[in-house]
Parts: C-alpha cells; sequence; structure tokens
C-alpha cells in the first residue's frame, strides 16, 4: 500500500473574516460556532489520522503564526513529521515544492495530499475514502485534485472544466478539460446550468516524484529556490526553519498557475463530503447551525422580525428588529455590520485599514504569546491596563522597558518575578513595581494558570519598547506585534 502524506498549509490571512480573522490571529485558529470544540487546523489535523493509516502529518506556516500552530498540535495529542517555517511568503508552488522535498527524503515514491487548513469537511468517513481513491489515481503518474459539485452560482470559487473519463477508474476520476477564474455572476449560472464544471477546492493529491518531475520541467526555479531553502535550513524549538535569502528566489506562483494548469497529466475526482472553503462570512453561515428563521447567533443578542443572519456578540447584547441577510460581528474593538451578499467584499475594509495603518486589521485586543496571552483592558495618553495570562511552567523573556513602568498585581496563581538582582514569589493579591530601565522577568511556576492586571506608566506604551535578552522562545527583537 502506497504511503500516503497529510500536508497541511496554514499561511492564510482570512481577510474576508475580519474583525474575527485578524493578521495575527487567522480564521484556522478560531473557534467560530457556540461550544466548538476544534479550530478549523485541529479538524484538519485530526481528518487524516495515523489510525487510519496516514503518515505523520508535514505542515507549512509562516514564522508568525508558529507557536499558534504548535499549541493547536499539541492540543490535537499529534505528533507532525515537521513544522516548517517559510521566510517570506511564496504562494503554494514554493511550499508545495518544499514538502515534497522533504518527503522524498523519506520515500520518492509516496503520495502526498495537500490540504489547507481552514476548509470545512462535513463527512470525514467519506473524505478519507475518496483520498485514497485518488491515491490510487496518483500512483499511475497523476496529479489529482478534488472538484465540488456546485449547488448554487458561486463566484468566489474557480473552477475546473470536466473532460473525459480515465480509463481503469469506473468513471471515478477524469482528465480536467480546463481551469476556470473565477466568474461573474451570469457566467456562474451558466456553469451550473451545464453541469460539467466543478469548484476547485484547492485540496491535492500527489504523486511526490511525478509532481516534483513537473515542476523542474514547468517551473524550474521554484524548485531551486525550494530545494535550497531546504538544504539551508536550521532547527529551532521543534520548527525547521528554511533558508531566507535562498527560498526568497523562488516566483511567487500558486499550484495552480505552476503546474497544474499547464500539465498533461492533471486528474479530477468528483467529492460529495459537504465541503466548504469558509472564504466569506456567507460560506460560514451556510454551515453553521441556524434557529427556525434561519439566523445563528453566537453571544448575548435578542433578534425581532429578522432572518437568515448571522450575528456574533462578544462584547454586549445585539440586538435588531425588521432586518434580514444581515452580517453582525461585534468584538471587542470593532464592529462589522454587512448584507450578506456583499461578505467577499469585507477585505476591501481590511485593506482601507492597513493603508490608515491601523491596529484592527492585525491584532485583537487579545494578543497570543507563546507563554499565553495578554488583553488590553484600558488605554489612555499616559497609561494602560492589561490582563495577563501566563500558562502553568512558562515564562516571559529577560526584558526592559525604556519609556514606561509596570505595576502587577497578582489575582490568580502564584509568579515568580526577577526584578534587576531579586527574585521573590509573588502570590494572589500581592504586588510589585519595576521601575522603566529595570530588567525584569515574569513566570508562573505553579500547575493553574496565572493571571495577573498589569498598569504600564509612560510616555510611550508601544508593545516595541520591549528589548529583550534570553528568550526561551528564541524570538527575534522585531517579534512584539
Amino acid at each position: 500500500m502506497t504511503a500516503i502524506y497529510p500536508v497541511i498549509l496554514s499561511g492564510g490571512s482570512g481577510t474576508r473574516l475580519w474583525p474575527l480573522s485578524r493578521a495575527m490571529y487567522p480564521k484556522q485558529f478560531i473557534r467560530f460556532f457556540n461550544g466548538q470544540g476544534k479550530s478549523f487546523l485541529g479538524a484538519t489535523l485530526k481528518r487524516l489520522s495515523r489510525e487510519g493509516g496516514f503518515e505523520k502529518p508535514l505542515l507549512m506556516c509562516n514564522n508568525d503564526h508558529r507557536f499558534l500552530v504548535k499549541e493547536e498540535i499539541e492540543s490535537s495529542g499529534i505528533e507532525p513529521s515537521a513544522i516548517v517555517l517559510e521566510p517570506v511568503a511564496r504562494n503554494t508552488a514554493a511550499a508545495l515544492a518544499v514538502a515534497a522535498l522533504s518527503i522524498a527524503r523519506e520515500n520518492p515514491n509516496a503520495v502526498m495530499v495537500v490540504m489547507p487548513s481552514d476548509h470545512v469537511i462535513k463527512d470525514d468517513n467519506k473524505f478519507v475514502e475518496a483520498v485514497r481513491r485518488a491515491a490510487i489515481v496518483a500512483e499511475t503518474g497523476k496529479l489529482v485534485l478534488f472538484g465540488i459539485k456546485p449547488d448554487e452560482p458561486q463566484t468566489g470559487f474557480g473552477y475546473i472544466r470536466q473532460g473525459t473519463a480515465l480509463e481503469g477508474f469506473g468513471g471515478g476520476a477524469y482528465k480536467v478539460q480546463a481551469f476556470v477564474e473565477k466568474p461573474d455572476r451570469k457566467t456562474a449560472e451558466t456553469y451550473l446550468a451545464d453541469g460539467g464544471y466543478f469548484w476547485n477546492s484547492g485540496i491535492f493529491v500527489l504523486h511526490v516524484r511525478t509532481f516534483l518531475d513537473e515542476l523542474a520541467r514547468l517551473e524550474p526555479k521554484v524548485l531551486e529556490a525550494a530545494r535550497g531553502g531546504l538544504s539551508k535550513a536550521v532547527e529551532d524549538l521543534g520548527f525547521l526553519r528554511l533558508d531566507r535569502e535562498a527560498f526568497a528566489t523562488s516566483p511567487s506562483i500558486s499550484i495552480d498557475y505552476a503546474v497544474m494548469e499547464k500539465t498533461a497529466v492533471s486528474a479530477m475526482l468528483p467529492i460529495d463530503v459537504g465541503w466548504n472553503d469558509i472564504g466569506s462570512w456567507s460560506s460560514l453561515w451556510d454551515v453553521a447551525p441556524r434557529d427556525g428563521d434561519g439566523n445563528f447567533i453566537n453571544g448575548d443578542a435578542i433578534l425581532v422580525d429578522t432572518r437568515d443572519s448571522y450575528v456574533h456578540s462578544e462584547r454586549g447584547l445585539v440586538a435588531t428588529i425588521g432586518v434580514d441577510n444581515l452580517i453582525i460581528v461585534d468584538t471587542p474593538d470593532a464592529l462589522l455590520v454587512a448584507d450578506k451578499s456583499r461578505s467577499q467584499d469585507v477585505s476591501k475594509i481590511v485593506s482601507k485599514l492597513k493603508l490608515s495603518n491601523r491596529k484592527e486589521q492585525e491584532q485583537h485586543l487579545r494578543n497570543y504569546r507563546p507563554w499565553g496571552y495578554f488583553e488590553t483592558l484600558s488605554i489612555s495618553g499616559r497609561f494602560q491596563v492589561k490582563l495577563l495570562h501566563v500558562k502553568p511552567g512558562a515564562k516571559l523573556s529577560m526584558q526592559m522597558h525604556h519609556h514606561r513602568s509596570e505595576h502587577w498585581v497578582v489575582v490568580q496563581g502564584t509568579a515568580k518575578v526577577v526584578v534587576g538582582d531579586t527574585e521573590k514569589l509573588v502570590r494572589e493579591n500581592e504586588s510589585v513595581y519595576i521601575f522603566a530601565t529595570q530588567w525584569h522577568r515574569l513566570e508562573n511556576p505553579g500547575k493553574v494558570p496565572l493571571e495577573l492586571i498589569e498598569v504600564q506608566l509612560g510616555s510611550y506604551l508601544g508593545e516595541d519598547d520591549i528589548v529583550r535578552t534570553d528568550d526561551v522562545y528564541n524570538r527575534a527583537a522585531e517579534e512584539t506585534k
């Protein structure tokens, strides 16, 4: 039986799901529904398990998200073959080249299953069966992708034009006649009526050696850059860091443009597994559990004469009267109200936020760190109040601030605090004061989470006023987002 290696791509930003999805905390890490046990990434990790006969997964992600990915892996109880860090974004062709080269070191005749980390698949059992069927097709020298039968004239997806059936697979696999870009509404309606067009799922089942051979023929610069980045990669706390200089020479191109649209050995398997790429709020509403009026509510909300709407509240009561087809997402620092039919345009808001250099496109008020998180409770010109949550056994770097002093009050757990040459334990309802320019460190030596209130006072309160030393997480000086 051919060895099948899951490859998970976790580098997306999910701008169309703002304000829940932010650059530093994108949609693959979010639990969107009430009581949802797993994030999208967590569900993807479990989809092709070792118990089901699949190999250990290989994950591709960027540096900013590496500790979030690692935490999801640990909470899922999954042992990966590698977590590979891309030093710069070069799209999916370069990422998959690295994955294929890495797998080929162990088994050049393997098949890899490429899955984005942020898709929903409702029927995992049928998906596993489809992957096994696709692997059989891939073994014959084909590069396989999954096509989804459209049930609406969707303008947010690319399409695949189905070709003739491949011999030997009982009508279950087809040649690819053409790839089609995201259409306008009228064109999408003709595709739906035609019956021969399928959504491009972005999920691939590739024979490793065939893929590398085709990439070498069609986009040799991508393969050369991937090979150089991998050959000079270094281990760092369980991550594999690709060499930046070598990897950055790769053209930025997707796997579709680099290989799939040019090769003569592509194939498509139609699947029906309850797939959705969750690319917008309307697609999230599609898969959400809804009430009799077609509404999904998460948080505190009262809806009167309201239908077919998605309402998410993290801050306070949301009340609606006499509205239909709305997206309402209320977070502590941003409120989105949109017509559901315009949900694809949320990325335009994010673009405006970037142009204005506003932090709301990048971070929530809750900022995640490898040691836990901090949450901004109040901020003014010369003071800021935060809640710090430090995981058991975790500790912050030894650090110093030029422009601010800090007052810590422990509200839960016990803190080990180093200030200058002094080390002491600070318990619940006790406090410690740190002057500007004093070196200090915070650690949770206990078995329960440590929570403390931090009051910052000073002329400048930005996160980049941190000078670090002795950081157990090997973070670079600029990693203060």
